[in-house]
């Protein structure tokens, strides 16, 4: 009963492990320990069960079935490459042992003997794998469960032999169950000592990043240090003074454009991943609004609200690494109503400034003044929504106790502020709240990147800072008004151009309907491989979905000169084992006519930099839309590309 109470506790804990860390070997070992568990208790409830019997026989393809998952969770726990199939055909093979051998031979030894042998070899070769991790990390856990592991494989192997001795078959239990919690302690060991070790890393790392921050710290207070003592041995006269002065701002911009540059390469780290969670918001979101024409509106109006949102939070991330650049990319430009963008912004932001204040008392009331027929601002919509969404949750986080946000818009003419010195007409966005207020100290600081009074509370200090950005991108400027205690006045002035600052791309004519297409889709994102599948069966494409590079590789080479074999290929970019890069040129020099698309989190980004992908037709970014992907299908299975 010992026995029995220590395995299943074990299986729990393999349970709780798996849950924890969503690594696939623990998952694995879980079923492993669980088909044991069910052996042990059926051979306790029903131990004179006789060979041929269907109890004897679920028994012993459970202990068969715990020997292959076993053995599978240490390959795949040192990393061995090894195709489910056989792992399959083993099983089945043991199946039909276990059915098939009481018919034959009548000695339970003789019957039982290979199956725990093969269990007993597959718990030592898991000793083995974490003796070899013991080697690799001084963690005492490995070593334990190296020890645990190779004992328990000696005792299955031999408890065959124990049964034909009532005295060893009984003390066999108690080992067992010693082994058992021996084996549970040294996971726990193991667990514990992984998390001290990537604390101690992360520790480390941050103590690094601390020094830097102090050496760069301590390098700019030495030279303003130098230029404060070169400037006492110079008469104040005026020049020096302005030069001193010219040195401090130029010292100031090159601290913060290394502060941007920094954000830069944050958000290239954080893109792929972010892409990644909103493609299936953003392309579901697109599917049913697509396949549900009859949908009714209010259903309708909140998926396209949805939509909306997805793509400004791509559009953000595309830009984090981008807004200290000061020029505009005229294909993202067009003509924008002002005052219905404000009332989106305000639709978007309901939950923030209504919903969420009033779960916390708070009324917070949120007026318009928007001046009827206001000219057409030449924007990104979804530039421009975001820089409002961030003016609007500055101004709620100033109401702790309530208050009016008002929003307005105006034109006006200001002689003189033209580039020539010509009158210019200009479009004025508003945010005024009657809150807080700001200090002079704070309100001269608040638009620097990082600089953020609201630090406690998770702020980063980069809202602001993106929303002078965009309005330096438009050429135009911010202004902003506070005093404590009376509130504060943020006003984003855009000059009104006739003409368009460049001309922007034209737009691409709608494609016709693309014929069904063999399409093989590769990404090792689950959620990605599912969302891809759903969009290209809803145009009627016959859709194989592959979990890697390799794999992909390998069921595009078993089709490939057949008549059934795949006439485009869709790769991700970022995949473990074999890229995207590595799957296309192998594709690329075994079948040249077949058409290749890279579907990345990075595809912005590699467009902003230059970076090319030779032996692909496409690269688009993630999330994917919809109409996108069929104009881009459309293209490249072309009758005259495919002549070409």
């Amino acid at each position: 009963m010992v026995s029995l109470l220590s395995v299943w506790v074990l299986v729990g804990l393999f349970f709780y492990l798996n849950r924890y860390t969503r690594r696939e070997y623990f998952t694995i070992w879980t079923a492993a320990w669980l088909f044991y568990a069910l052996w042990l208790t059926l051979s306790l409830r029903l131990a004179n069960s006789a060979p041929g019997s269907v109890v004897f026989a679920i028994k012993q393809c459970c202990v068969s079935i715990s020997a292959v998952f076993l053995l599978w969770g240490s390959l795949r726990f040192v990393g061995m490459p090894v195709r489910q199939t056989l792992f399959g055909v083993f099983m089945l093979f043991l199946a039909v042992w276990t059915i098939v051998t009481p018919e034959v031979i009548t000695n339970l030894l003789q019957i039982e003997l290979p199956v725990f042998i093969l269990l007993g070899l597959s718990s030592l070769f898991a000793g083995v794998c974490f003796f070899r991790l013991r080697k690799q990390k001084a963690f005492v856990g490995a070593g334990m469960l190296s020890l645990g592991f190779l004992l328990w494989g000696m005792y299955l192997g031999s408890y065959p032999f124990s049964q034909e001795y009532v005295s060893l078959y009984s003390a066999g239990f108690f080992v067992a169950a010693v082994l058992q919690l021996f084996i549970a302690v040294s996971m726990i060991v193991l667990v514990l000592e992984e998390v001290r070790h990537n604390a101690e890393k992360v520790r480390a790392e941050i103590a690094a990043v601390r020094l830097e921050k102090e050496a760069l710290q301590a390098k700019v207070l030495t030279t303003e240090e130098e230029c404060q003592s070169l400037y006492n041995q110079v008469r104040l006269t005026e020049g020096t003074q302005k030069a001193y002065e010219e040195l401090r701002r130029t010292q100031q911009a090159v601290v913060q454009q290394e502060r941007l540059r920094a954000l830069g390469q944050m958000a290239s780290g954080v893109a792929h991943d972010i892409n990644n969670a909103l493609c299936p918001i953003t392309t579901y979101s697109d599917l049913l609004l697509t396949t549900l024409p009859d949908l009714a509106d209010k259903p309708r109006q909140q998926l396209l609200r949805i939509s909306q949102a997805a793509e400004d939070v791509t559009q953000i991330v595309a830009r984090m690494r981008e807004f200290y650049r000061r020029d505009l990319d005229p294909g993202q430009l067009g003509k924008v109503n002002v005052n219905q963008v404000i009332e989106e912004v305000i639709e978007l932001t309901r939950p923030r400034w209504r919903d969420l204040a009033q779960r916390q008392g708070i009324s917070i009331c949120m007026e318009r003044e928007l001046e009827p027929d206001l000219p057409l601002l030449l924007s990104n919509a979804s530039e421009l929504r975001e820089a409002l969404t961030n003016v609007i949750f500055n101004a709620v986080d100033a109401l702790p106790q309530g208050g009016a946000i008002t929003l307005a818009t105006r034109s006006v003419s200001r002689p003189g502020s033209g580039k020539d010195g010509t009158e210019e007409r200009q479009l004025q966005v508003e945010v005024r709240d009657n809150g807080l207020g700001m200090e002079e100290k704070v309100r001269q600081r608040c638009l620097e990147p990082f600089f953020s009074t609201k630090v406690q509370r998770g702020g980063t200090g980069l809202g602001l800072a993106m929303v002078y950005g965009m309005v330096q991108r438009h050429e135009g400027a911010i202004e902003i008004d506070s005093a404590p205690g009376q509130g504060t006045s943020v006003r984003l002035i855009f000059p009104i151009r006739e003409r368009a600052i460049a001309s922007p791309r034209p737009q691409a004519a709608a494609a016709e309907p693309c014929r069904s297409l063999r399409i093989l889709c590769i990404d090792d994102e689950a959620k990605v491989r599912e969302l891809l599948h759903d969009c290209l069966e809803s145009d009627k494409h016959k859709v194989t979905v592959a979990p890697g590079g390799r794999e992909g590789l390998e069921m595009f080479r078993s089709r490939l000169g057949g008549k059934e074999a795949y006439e485009v290929v869709i790769t991700d970019l970022g995949m473990p084992d074999m890229d995207g890069r590595h799957v296309a040129h192998a594709i690329r020099a075994e079948s040249p006519q077949t058409p290749i698309i890279m579907l990345t989190g990075w595809g912005t980004m590699m467009n902003a930099d230059g970076e090319t992908a030779p032996e692909v037709d496409a690269v688009l970014g993630k999330p994917p839309r919809i109409g996108e992907l069929n104009d881009v299908l459309f293209r490249i299975t072309a009758p005259d590309r495919r002549a070409a």
